[in-house]
């Protein structure tokens, strides 16, 4: 009997040892951290705003028993900035909702439709206010995507001066594609205030052209003025719509023309023919002579000139 109780004492001298590292164990891999992607499919992109801005939602569930305490590491492509909290303490059967904000992409600057990943690291760094004794990470991947937009700009120059009645003009009009992708205008719109002035087809060649990220086109507007146009300052207007846009995206730009009367023509005095020399009249109070008064004269002419040869 004192045999079995002497080494049943030794057991337990040996196992008391080991009690307190087996309680002080935590439980490895009792929380998780996870990402909200877009319809629950991590193979989709989190789309960037026009303002070169994303929000990333995820979360960390904490299935143990105790309150752990994890600390964060984010990398972010394009060299965004990006606003998310260093820590988080999670109680125990609990899910901690976080947002990790990312902005200052120059969407414009990067060709539509690029992707590239962004990384979101968890550290468990205590368990129940105890420095976990193994280290804890987990981290997590998605995509980012640079929107299409399209965003055409018009631009229409100035007239070198102003313009007579009777007359034409050029006006070069500039269109930019200040967007991130391919596009081309649908429609262009031209209107003016007045009556008298015309504007040709000249910018029907734009709809036909494809404009690249970055580059512009132009064409020339010739502008007709009547000859009975009074003098007035006209604003001429050119309006473009986005194929891309679905002509949603609209812009417009106008210039004004001083347009004056025809000038006047100074005409020459000494130039013959001209029905605008005065013509003096020089009258008389005296009466016609007689046709009998005539016939003398004449034959007194007559008579004179034979008594000479003879």
């Amino acid at each position: 009997m004192k045999s079995r109780i002497m080494v049943l004492s030794v057991i337990a001298m040996m196992l008391l040892p080991a009690l307190p590292s087996v309680v002080a164990q935590p439980n490895i891999g009792n929380w998780e951290l996870g990402i909200d992607y877009p319809k629950e499919d991590d193979s989709n992109p989190f789309t960037v705003s026009t303002g070169g801005n994303a929000i990333i939602n995820f979360w960390v569930a904490n299935d143990g028993l105790f309150n752990i305490k994890v600390t964060f590491e984010y990398e972010v492509p394009w060299d965004a900035q990006f606003s998310g909290p260093e820590s988080a303490t999670i109680g125990p059967g609990a899910n901690s909702s976080i947002s990790l904000m990312i902005a200052g992409i120059d969407v414009f600057s990067i060709d539509a439709m690029t992707k590239d990943s962004f990384t979101i690291t968890a550290n468990l760094e205590e368990r129940n206010g105890i420095p976990a004794v193994i280290p804890e990470t987990q981290e997590k991947t998605g995509d980012l995507e640079i929107p299409e937009i399209f965003q055409l700009n018009v631009d229409i120059a100035d007239a070198v001066g102003p313009i007579n009645a009777g007359t034409d003009t050029v006006l070069r009009v500039t269109v930019t594609n200040k967007g991130n992708a391919r596009d081309k205008i649908r429609e262009i719109e031209i209107s003016d205030d007045c009556p008298l002035l015309t504007t040709n087809e000249g910018l029907d060649v734009l709809l036909s052209r494809n404009i690249e990220k970055g580059a512009s086109t132009t064409a020339d507007l010739e502008v007709m003025v009547s000859e009975s146009h009074p003098k007035r300052n006209c604003r001429i207007e050119v309006t473009i719509a986005s194929e891309g846009a679905d002509g949603a995206q609209l812009s417009t730009d106008f210039t004004r023309v001083n347009v004056e009367p025809p000038p006047t023509q100074n005409n020459d005095p000494d130039e013959p023919g001209d029905s605008d020399d005065p013509v003096e009249v020089v009258t008389s109070n005296l009466p016609a002579p007689g046709l009998s008064v005539i016939l003398s004269i004449l034959i007194g002419a007559l008579i004179a000139r034979t008594s000479r040869r003879f």
